[in-house]
């Protein structure tokens, strides 16, 4: 570090000394556009450049490294804690009347508790199959009845649709029949 000093030191003492230096560094500057605040009534040394604000870029590093550890350092305890002091499952027989639980298939400990409290079960998940293709017959038998009751109506044409009911459909089945009995007795 302390090389580092000794030279900032010798670097700024030469463009304190050498005034075509520290012109050129100026014009540069202003060419490209940056603007240069002289300090100490513009005696030539101590110029600040004023540049765009790097708060939020170092704000955001800040966040990211704080959540990061927050996250990081904790599920590294617990696997590192989970692999030396609890180690993998082995494999023993199962006593007589004994029916494992579906997590106690699994073998690394951290896979049994994602699977004990996270994951639903492989049999809650076929029940929900099961019902999902009960479902999907009861829509489909319901389809089946509602194309049915379609080709009556139209074989039978007493109803406009079967969602449609006359305020008194007694009436207008025994025009019906009427004009049947009529149409019969006309003959064609």
């Amino acid at each position: 570090m302390t090389i580092w000093s000794s030279l900032s030191k010798n670097l700024i003492n030469f463009t304190k000394n050498n005034s075509l230096l520290r012109s050129t560094i100026a014009n540069k500057a202003r060419q490209n556009g940056m603007k240069i605040r002289n300090m100490s009534d513009d005696h030539g040394h101590k110029t600040f450049f004023i540049t765009p604000s790097r708060f939020q870029w170092h704000k955001f590093k800040d966040m990211l490294h704080f959540y990061v550890m927050l996250g990081v350092i904790p599920i590294t305890a617990i696997v590192f804690y989970c692999n030396i002091f609890i180690g993998p499952a082995t494999l023993t027989p199962i006593p007589e009347g004994y029916t494992p639980k579906h997590w106690e298939y699994h073998r690394h400990p951290i896979s049994r508790f994602l699977a004990r409290y996270i994951y639903p079960s492989p049999q809650e998940g076929y029940e929900k199959m099961l019902h999902y293709l009960y479902e999907e017959n009861e829509k489909a038998q319901i389809r089946k009845l509602e194309t049915q009751v379609r080709e009556k109506m139209s074989e039978r044409n007493d109803y406009q649709a079967y969602y449609y009911r006359p305020a008194i459909a007694k009436y207008h089945r025994i025009s019906k029949e009427a004009a049947d009995y009529l149409e019969s007795l006309r003959g064609d």
